[in-house]
């Protein structure tokens, strides 16, 4: 008897225990906290780039002492002292997940926003309540603000790396400052790296949707850097608060060639003739999605192979010759790329790329924007 009330007494601490780890969500109401919470594990596969259409995630935090000087990449900044004023930023569609998060277990702004959220009719809302200390701790890049890059520019406390094709996209304008580092060409360019393994990198390319930037700080990482971070808004972010930092020449249209209309410097198909060649002759060019297989896997144009622009250079010899190519991504910028590549290489093969922002949908539909 005595052995069995032990044994009860162990059953009864583990239960009060377990309930002590994971509230139940009343208990965790009562105590402020949001009931739905989300483990690094599971935020890890909203919070990537590109940013994912079916999520919003949200930092809770003071956006001048907190988000601008690190967040997580993709976040947006609602911080819970403005929500009531910042309820546009929010999306229509009330069946969206929002993440909230903020500065850990011991802060409750993104329990609040989450709160808050819900009494706007919300209905899928969760928060990752170990926030920005959780995410730092599992080695993930941090994003900073432009006023961020404004201000360490004007210090010279950064070194500032444009990770966009560089005829195409840097000379035509980019951040005051910024070097020119293609993530195509980073490991023939990491002379351009400081010799201070400690020294403050960051990265930028063509925003939300550009993921040359994060390829770029973790070749950098990589190498041993452990100051490096990402501008995840780009040039684009840039440009719309502090205008252009540079300006280039502008496009000009090209001659019909081969049924393809030629944009730019003879290197792009404009848009509207990628959608007629789709629409009436779809056998007469070869479509490579050059972004990565995850991505490729959420939708694709129709027709279109994947071969993500790391491994074009050691794949192209096997790319078709007897129909134009034409690359596509999410922005232009690892299309460009890969034009890059397959011209530095070969300057006859006859390839074009979309230099236009593509939003991908399932079936092989998709929503495209010229640049």
């Amino acid at each position: 008897m005595k052995y069995a009330n032990k044994f009860m007494a162990l059953v009864v601490m583990f239960v009060v225990g377990a309930f002590m780890l994971n509230p139940t969500p009343a208990s965790a109401a009562d105590a402020g906290l949001y009931p739905k919470i989300m483990d690094y594990d599971v935020f890890k596969d909203f919070a990537v780039i590109p940013v994912r259409t079916d999520v919003l995630i949200i930092d809770s935090r003071p956006a001048k002492r907190r988000y601008n000087i690190g967040h997580i990449p993709g976040a947006i900044s609602i911080p819970d002292s403005q929500f009531g004023k910042m309820t546009n930023l929010l999306p229509e569609n009330k069946a969206k997940q929002l993440i909230f998060y903020c500065g850990g277990v011991k802060c409750k702004l993104s329990h609040k926003s989450a709160f808050k959220a819900e009494a706007l009719g919300y209905t899928n809302i969760a928060v990752y309540a170990a926030g920005m200390p959780d995410w730092k701790k599992n080695g993930q890049l941090q994003s900073v603000s432009a006023e961020y890059v404004k201000k360490a520019i004007a210090k010279k406390s950064a070194i500032i790396f444009d990770a966009r094709p560089l005829k195409r996209k840097y000379a035509k304008g980019h951040v005051p400052g910024a070097l020119g580092m293609p993530t195509s060409q980073f490991d023939k360019m990491t002379d351009l790296l400081p010799a201070d393994k400690a020294a403050e990198l960051v990265f930028y390319c063509g925003g939300m949707k550009c993921k040359l930037s994060v390829k770029s700080a973790m070749k950098a990482k990589a190498l041993g850097y452990t100051n490096v971070k990402v501008f995840q808004g780009g040039y684009p972010e840039w440009k719309g608060k502090f205008g252009p930092g540079a300006k280039g020449m502008d496009a000009f249209e090209m001659a019909p060639a081969g049924g393809i209309e030629a944009g730019g410097d003879g290197d792009t198909i404009t848009v509207a003739s990628f959608q007629a060649i789709l629409k009436d002759k779809p056998d007469s060019i070869y479509i490579y999605d050059v972004r990565d297989p995850e991505e490729y896997a959420r939708g694709t144009i129709t027709g279109a192979k994947n071969l993500s622009v790391e491994d074009l250079e050691d794949d192209y010899a096997a790319m078709p010759k007897d129909k134009p190519i034409v690359f596509a991504c999410s922005t232009g910028a690892r299309a460009g790329e890969a034009y890059d590549i397959v011209k530095m290489l070969d300057e006859k093969r006859e390839v074009y790329f979309l230099d236009a922002t593509l939003e991908f949908h399932e079936d092989g539909k998709y929503d495209i924007v010229q640049n």
